[in-house]
């Protein structure tokens, strides 16, 4: 297969994470998601506990995001000697610097970490926003967490609320704007497996038909 890389955004609840993860099996390709910690830890040197804890923030208020500057991602790693060597910023930095190393050296599924962006000026390189409606995410939500009714739909915009101004805090972009991506997909009308058709179909076109040989 060509040396391509697709990153994948996603609702919670759409099952973006699931269609990578089968987009990866059905082509042989690396899936990255958490693993991307352990990455940059070891490039770093950076505890990976670290890395753990500033993702958790997904499931509380990160007073980083609610500031009014934004830290637009610029590639620039600071030094072990700075003070801010383990801010929330470096440690996005050290992730980037693993989506660009990877986005170079083979071919793969990337999931979040504003990965599209990181990569937006690399030529094998196909972004994708799953999404889907309202009901679909919460049947899908539902499978994973004890919450019903309004508190799951509270979950699911928490989720979705992080995942916007973490987006915007680094890119200065906005998360669910379709002109940030290459393809954005409707998982509750689709289902999963055509979204994996879909996003194969599109590297076909985009790529060549000899994309997967």
């Amino acid at each position: 297969m060509k040396k391509i890389v697709v990153t994948i955004a996603r609702q919670y609840g759409s099952g973006g994470r699931t269609v990578g993860e089968m987009l990866a099996e059905d082509l042989g390709i690396h899936y990255y998601d958490k693993e991307l910690m352990k990455l940059a830890s070891d490039e770093s040197g950076i505890s990976e506990q670290l890395f753990v804890q500033a993702d958790e923030n997904v499931k509380a208020t990160n007073p980083l995001v609610r500031k009014v500057k934004k830290s637009i991602y610029k590639g620039q790693l600071l030094k072990p000697e700075s003070e801010d060597f383990t801010s929330d910023k470096n440690l996005f930095n050290y992730q980037a610097e693993i989506v660009k190393k990877l986005a170079e050296t083979e071919p793969c599924v990337i999931v979040g970490r504003c990965a599209d962006y990181v990569l937006r000026d690399y030529d094998n390189v196909a972004s994708v926003f799953v999404h889907a409606p309202h009901d679909f995410l919460m049947e899908q939500a539902a499978k994973k967490q004890p919450m019903r009714g309004r508190e799951l739909e509270k979950y699911i915009e928490k989720v979705d609320k992080y995942r916007a101004d973490y987006y915007e805090y680094y890119t200065g972009e906005k998360w669910e704007d379709a002109r940030n991506y290459d393809l954005c997909l409707n998982s509750g009308r689709l289902g999963f497996e055509k979204c994996v058709e879909a996003i194969k179909a599109y590297l076909k076109v985009r790529f060549g038909e000899d994309v997967f040989d």
